[in-house]
């Protein structure tokens, strides 16, 4: 039977979180801004006790946690949102980097045709840009700054506790995609300093559909950011429609358990990287790692085999491991990961690389026979 390794493009939800979300399903019925009966008042509770759930997971308060469809919603409010205020302050340049999620780089880029500037910044061959390469492109119209925490094909950590700190100082907008380190990197991000948040619940084994923004507050205002979108005034304005009562139910019982078990998964995970890089060793294959791993997270590993086109064993292997070679949104078209484009890589190596990551109920055993299997396929297509 197949392995999954492939988490940083959705996670196996969490039975507990599933069951939270069926008891909200079947007794949670009203619409959570129904003022005048009991039925929304319940819905309501149960909203804003996974609101509290995610504010104590992140260390912040709850009144800064506003619920959208996941990140690439919340990407879209935290530049698009700010439109209003460009114009009214002349700020219409964006610095962000090459490397980011395409809800950032496809918003930045639509923007730009807008009439906002936008210069993206490249990372060095280890899969993290430098804090100086961000802050040389800074000036007086600068509206915003985006980094990503964690990059989602290399794991590599990117230095934005340097750069909050830098931010702040110069009174500079910041805004984090924390998607695939929210619930993993937890004393990391409570420490950060930040205008804006995003991350999705399904990357930290809650369900697809549901995410939030963290709009910070600063001298008791948050971030001059506006909804994009026209309708209700469900979470403060900010995103309109009916709050999806059982999906933020389970937004915040991920949220929960990440915050409890942090820990333990994060020894779990370390424990199944160096047993998959053993693994490796011994294959007697030639390969190089894609990122410097001091610097990246400890569910992620992106490898190139050499002289193993990764589309040929990923195809030849599923049987054995559920595995991909870039981003989830960029999978169908086939195209060179640009992550590592813009990390410098040549084209042969890119062409061999994988992404594997795992998570908390990955089982070592399983994943390592697996992986044994694919290796043995990979010998075969490069004999």
């Amino acid at each position: 039977m197949s392995v999954y390794l492939d988490y940083n493009a959705s996670a196996p939800i969490d039975q507990r979180v599933l069951d939270e979300m069926i008891i909200a399903y079947q007794n949670k019925a009203g619409n959570a801004d129904s003022r005048t009966h009991s039925f929304g008042e319940e819905a309501r509770s149960v909203v804003e006790n996974a609101r509290k759930q995610v504010a104590s997971l992140l260390g912040i308060s709850s009144s800064e946690v506003f619920f959208t469809s996941g990140a690439t919603e919340s990407n879209n409010i935290a530049l698009q949102g700010l439109k209003e205020y460009a114009e009214k302050t002349g700020k219409k340049h964006i610095i962000t980097t090459s490397i980011e999620h395409k809800t950032i780089l496809e918003t930045a880029k639509h923007m730009a045709i807008d009439g906002y500037e936008v210069d993206f910044v490249n990372p060095n061959e280890s899969g993290q840009v430098s804090v100086e390469s961000v802050l040389e492109k800074l000036r007086e119209d600068t509206l915003l700054v985006s980094v990503m925490h964690v990059n989602n094909e290399t794991g590599a950590i990117q230095p934005v506790l340097e750069l909050g700190d830098e931010l702040q100082k110069r009174g500079v907008l910041f805004h984090i995609d924390a998607t695939q380190s929210c619930g993993k990197l937890v004393e990391e991000i409570r420490s950060l300093k930040y205008d804006m948040l995003s991350f999705s619940a399904h990357k930290l084994m809650g369900p697809q559909g549901v995410g939030a923004l963290i709009l910070k507050r600063k001298a008791y205002k948050r971030p001059p950011v506006k909804g994009i979108m026209y309708g209700g005034q469900q979470e403060q304005g900010i995103r309109p429609g009916t709050i999806p009562v059982a999906l933020v139910v389970g937004c915040g019982k991920a949220c929960e358990i990440a915050e409890q078990e942090y820990k333990e998964n994060e020894s779990h995970s370390r424990q199944i990287k160096l047993a998959i890089l053993s693994t490796l060793e011994e294959s007697g294959l030639k390969y190089q790692i894609n990122g410097n791993q001091d610097i990246c997270i400890s569910s992620t590993l992106n490898i190139a085999i050499d002289g193993v086109s990764s589309e040929a064993l990923m195809i030849s292997s599923k049987q054995y491991c559920g595995i991909s070679n870039g981003s989830a949104c960029t999978s169908s078209n086939y195209s060179p990961s640009y992550v590592l484009v813009a990390m410098g890589l040549d084209v042969s190596r890119i062409e061999s690389s994988l992404r594997l990551s795992w998570g908390p109920n990955s089982e070592l055993n399983e994943v390592i026979d697996n992986f044994r299997k694919l290796l043995d396929v990979a010998k075969l297509i490069a004999n």
